[in-house]
């Protein structure tokens, strides 16, 4: 849910833009309306906190203004308006994502009040609300204007990690974590890692920071232990400098054994566009850690080019189902295909599945009954430190906050 600001509309009907705007200050939401390019622009303010969009507009079209926003690096979450085919739509919200920009719903011309209304309700609050659900939010960190900054944290070691649940679906219990890279600004507060990983990528230093990253969750996963001592997975991102570094092996393999952690617990994340850089090298890396016994996993499944065709020679363990598609795949026949094949390729693969981004019980009930094996996301917990796992996992073991 987005913080409470101003709702930004773009129609060509005056009469939609009207009934938007009619139907959003009901529910004591701001909402500013309009049929021009020029003036949609003009009203975009840091205070948008909701962006309505037509498609279908006779002098710009919604397809140029999604560049347009792109090119802008619009963070504000975009909902698509229009009366075509569904499939169009669909492919919209896919140029969007490609552009960098955040689609959290569509809206089928004609649509009912009732529609209209359940849009606001996910995504807005009133203005006078207070914020309820903390865990969606992410602090607004300032733009970061120097390389040094990122060189100093990597050489300060200002980086902290957050832990997300992975939950089996069948049993409910807790079968890993995932690792996630927080930078802890001495200034700026917590900064998330779409601000920084680019950056890091581009002086060189992400190799730097996937050993710091790796090395952290090892001396922390052994906090997250259940009463007979077992532990759970420890998912780790894995960047592509990593894969194109034959030596990895061997040296990851000795830092898990140098925290005495079974290295079968351990899961090394790659995003499938990686795989495909350098296939020789990275299949050479990749075969090297599982016969070191590390396990590995396909992360953001669906969501590159070629993978279908490498995918039979990728020696993974698990693949993850982007939340793109476990977010839209009640709204979209593609994404709830692309949920249920995917399903069914990793385990003719023999692999385990994990979904990621389950928010509803509809979207754990849909996996559920698919056989989806794993899933990850604001349903079971956000992100957390490492003492508020504890205190989570403590909670969950005692019976409290069971989902599934």
């Amino acid at each position: 849910m987005t913080a409470a600001g101003e709702i930004l509309v773009i129609d060509d009907d005056t009469d939609i833009c009207e009934f938007i705007s009619a139907t959003a200050e009901a529910r004591g939401l701001r909402c500013t309306a309009t049929t021009e390019a020029p003036a949609f622009f003009e009203a975009l303010t840091p205070d948008t906190s909701l962006i309505m969009l037509d498609l279908m507009m006779p002098q710009m079209d919604g397809i140029e203004l999604l560049r347009k926003l792109g090119q802008q690096q619009c963070k504000v979450g975009i909902v698509l308006i229009s009366g075509i085919g569904k499939r169009i739509m669909e492919t919209a919200q896919e140029l969007a994502q490609a552009h960098g920009l955040s689609t959290v719903g569509q809206l089928q011309k004609p649509f009912r009040i009732a529609e209209l209304e359940e849009v606001f309700d996910r995504n807005t609050q009133p203005v006078a609300a207070p914020a309820h659900r903390p865990q969606a939010s992410r602090p607004q960190a300032r733009p970061i204007v120097e390389d040094g900054e990122l060189r100093a944290a990597i050489e300060r070691d200002q980086f902290v990690l957050y832990y997300q649940p992975q939950i089996d679906i069948a049993t409910g219990s807790v079968v890993g974590v995932e690792a996630l890279v927080r930078w802890q600004h001495p200034e700026r507060g917590l900064i998330f890692p779409d601000d920084f990983i680019g950056r890091l990528e581009g002086l060189g230093l992400i190799d730097r920071l996937g050993w710091i990253v790796a090395n952290r969750g090892l001396v922390e996963i052994g906090r997250f232990a259940d009463r007979s001592g077992i532990l759970p997975m420890l998912s780790i991102n894995v960047s592509v400098a990593s894969l194109d570094d034959l030596t990895f092996p061997d040296t990851m393999a000795a830092l898990i054994a140098s925290h005495g952690i079974p290295p079968e617990k351990v899961v090394l994340e790659i995003t499938e566009s990686c795989l495909i850089q350098n296939l020789k090298r990275t299949l050479d890396v990749l075969t090297r850690l599982r016969m070191k016994r590390v396990q590995l996993s396909i992360d953001d499944f669906g969501t590159g080019y070629s993978m279908m065709q490498q995918l039979r020679n990728i020696p993974a363990t698990e693949l993850k189902i982007d939340r793109s598609f476990v977010i839209d795949m009640h709204n979209s026949d593609s994404s709830r295909v692309m949920v249920q094949k995917t399903i069914e390729i990793g385990h003719e693969l023999g692999m385990k599945v994990v979904a990621e981004g389950v928010e509803t019980m509809e979207q754990l009930d849909f996996l559920r009954s698919n056989g989806c094996d794993i899933g990850q996301g604001y349903l079971f917990s956000r992100p957390l430190p490492a003492t508020e796992l504890v205190h989570w996992l403590e909670k969950r073991r005692s019976g409290h906050h069971v989902i599934a």
